[in-house]
C-alpha cells in the first residue's frame, strides 16, 4: 500500500516526504526490514524511539516518531504527537478497516470478559452468524487459534485479526476490551456495534497500569462513547454512572425483576455428564429456559450477557437456548468430558482470591470429595503458596501438590513449603512434583462423585523450568489418561 494511503487522517509533521510502497508496519525493531514502516513506539519501560537506529541498519526508511530522530538524510521520518494513537489510525487504513465489515461487539469490565465472548461467539456461530473472538486466552475464528499477548492486542494486531476474520467470511467479532487496551489507543478508530459492560472492582491499578481507582473507571466508560447499543449490567452500581454518559439505546440485565432480561428460578445442575446452572430467563414479553455448561452463580450473570447481545443480532430464545450449552472457555471453569462417574475441572485459578471463588463454585454441588492439583510459580509470589496451601488444604478432601513453572527454584522446595500451609489447615496432601504424573495420580484415585481440581495452568501450554518453556497441557495430561486407561 503506498504511504500516502496509510497516513489518511492522521495529522503530522514530516520534512522530506516521499511516497512509496509499504509492505508491512513493524513496531519491533527485530522484525524490521526493507519496505516496511517502523513506529516508535513509547512504553512503560521501553522506547522505540531509541531502536530507529537498528531498524534503518536493517533497512527500513520510513519511520513513524513523536520527535525528529538522528538517522541519515535518505530516512522519512513522521513526525505525529502519539505514535501509539498513530499506529491505530495507520492500522485501520493498512487493513482496510475490517470493523466496516463486521459487527464488533467489545465486552468490557472487571471479570467476566473472556467467559462472555466465548460465549457469544459460540451461539452466533452455531446459529448461522459465523464469527471470531480476540481476547486473553488467544484469537479463534472457523477452526484456526491465533495466540495473543494481551487481553487487547495492539491496535495492529487487532486490526490484523480483523481482517483475517473478515476475509474468511465472518459477520462479527467478540472483543475483549480492556481498560489498558482502551488507555493505549489500541481499539482507537474501531467501531462498535455494541458494547457490554460486566461489572466494576479495585484492579489493574499501580505500577503501569492505572494510577487510581477513578482512572480505571474513566477508561471503562470510553468505550460507550463509541458503540450503537450496549448491554448493562444493572446489579452493578456503575452502570448508573454509564447511564448518564451513553448517547445509543441500551439495556439492561439482572438477576432481579427490574431489568430488560432477567434470570429467576436459577438452579446448579449436575447430571448425565452435564455439569452447569440452569435458570429461567425472563426477556420482553417471553419467558424460556437457558443452561450454561459453566458452573456457579457468576456464570448466570455472563450467561445473561451473552443473551442480550444474541436476541438484539436476531438469534431467536429457540436457538439461542439450543446453542448456549455448548459455549466452554479453555482453562476457565472448564469441565472436561471426560468416560468417567466422576467431574474434572480446569482453571486458571492461581492465587487466593480465585482459589476461594473456584472453591465456592463447586462446593455449591452434591459431591463426594474434591480432590486439588495445584502448585505455585518459582521466583515470585511467595504470599500465594500460603494463601493456596491454606485454602486448599481446608476445602480440598485431598490437595495433590505439584509444579506451576517453578521457574529457578527448585520444586522440591516450593512444595515443600506448599505442604506446610496445607498441614497447618488440617488438610491431607500429597507432593508428586511431576505434573502429568500429579494429574495421572488424581485421576486414579478419583471416585464417583468426586470433583476433581485441576488449577492453576488453565489454558496454557507450557511449564517455564530454568529459563526454558516446556511444553505441558492439562488438557493434554487429562486425555492421556483416558487413552491409556482405554487402551
Amino acid at each position: 500500500m503506498l504511504l500516502s494511503e496509510i497516513l489518511k487522517g492522521l495529522e503530522y509533521e514530516c520534512e522530506n516526504f516521499s511516497d512509496r510502497e509499504i509492505a508491512d508496519i513493524v513496531y519491533d525493531s527485530r522484525k524490521a526490514c526493507k519496505d516496511t514502516l517502523f513506529v516508535c513506539l513509547t512504553g512503560a519501560y521501553s522506547d522505540g524511539h531509541d531502536y530507529a537506529a537498528s531498524a534503518f541498519d536493517k533497512g527500513v526508511r520510513v519511520f513513524l516518531a513523536e520527535r525528529k530522530l538522528s538517522l541519515p538524510g535518505d530516512a522519512v521520518v513522521i513526525v505525529t504527537e502519539n505514535s501509539r494513537a498513530a499506529l491505530a489510525v495507520i492500522s485501520g487504513n493498512f487493513f482496510s478497516h475490517p470493523d466496516k465489515e463486521l459487527a464488533v461487539i467489545g465486552v468490557t469490565g472487571t471479570k467476566g470478559k473472556t467467559t462472555i465472548t466465548h460465549m457469544m461467539r459460540t451461539c452466533l456461530d452455531k446459529c448461522s452468524i459465523k464469527s471470531g473472538v480476540i481476547g486473553t486466552v488467544g484469537a479463534y475464528y472457523e477452526d484456526k487459534f491465533i495466540p495473543t499477548v494481551n487481553t487487547t492486542p495492539e491496535s495492529y494486531e487487532t486490526q490484523k485479526l480483523m481482517r483475517l476474520m473478515a476475509d474468511a467470511g465472518c459477520k462479527a467479532v467478540c472483543m475483549e476490551v480492556s481498560s489498558i487496551g482502551l488507555k493505549t489507543h489500541r481499539v482507537d478508530g474501531i467501531h462498535f456495534d455494541t458494547a457490554v459492560f460486566t461489572n466494576l472492582s479495585p484492579d489493574h491499578i499501580g505500577g503501569a497500569e492505572h494510577e487510581s481507582f477513578e482512572e480505571y473507571a474513566y477508561w471503562k466508560k470510553q468505550l460507550f462513547n463509541r458503540c450503537d447499543f450496549a448491554v448493562l449490567n444493572n446489579d452493578d452500581l456503575f452502570s448508573e454512572e454509564l447511564k448518564e454518559i451513553i448517547n445509543c439505546p441500551y439495556e439492561t440485565i439482572s438477576l432481579n425483576e427490574a431489568a430488560d432480561i432477567t434470570a429467576a428460578d436459577i438452579k446448579n445442575l449436575r447430571e448425565d455428564g452435564f455439569f452447569g446452572v440452569g435458570f429461567l430467563c425472563k426477556y420482553k414479553n417471553e419467558e424460556f429456559r437457558l443452561k450454561t455448561a459453566l458452573p456457579g452463580f457468576f456464570s448466570v450473570y455472563n450467561a445473561l450477557c451473552a443473551a442480550a447481545v444474541c436476541l438484539h443480532l436476531g438469534v431467536t430464545p429457540e436457538k439461542l437456548a439450543s446453542a448456549l450449552p455448548f459455549a466452554k472457555v479453555k482453562g476457565r471453569s472448564e469441565c472436561m468430558d471426560i468416560p468417567a462417574d466422576f467431574d474434572v475441572i480446569i482453571d486458571y485459578a492461581h492465587n487466593g482470591t480465585s482459589f476461594n471463588s473456584i472453591f465456592d463454585t463447586v462446593s455449591a454441588y452434591e459431591h463426594n470429595r474434591i480432590i486439588t492439583v495445584f502448585g505455585s510459580v518459582g521466583d515470585r509470589a511467595q504470599l500465594r503458596r500460603k494463601e493456596m496451601g491454606l485454602i486448599s488444604g481446608k476445602r480440598s478432601d485431598l490437595s495433590v501438590i505439584t509444579d506451576d513453572d517453578p521457574g529457578y527454584e527448585d520444586s522440591n522446595k516450593i512444595a515443600e513449603e506448599i505442604a506446610g500451609f496445607v498441614r497447618e489447615s488440617g488438610g491431607e496432601y500429597v507432593i508428586i512434583t511431576d505434573r502429568k504424573q500429579a494429574v495421572f495420580y488424581a485421576l486414579s484415585v478419583a471416585k464417583k462423585g468426586d470433583i476433581v481440581l485441576l488449577l492453576g495452568k488453565g489454558h496454557e501450554t507450557v511449564q517455564k523450568v530454568k529459563g526454558e518453556k516446556i511444553h505441558y497441557s492439562d488438557h493434554e495430561s487429562v486425555n492421556e489418561f483416558f487413552t491409556c486407561e482405554r487402551g
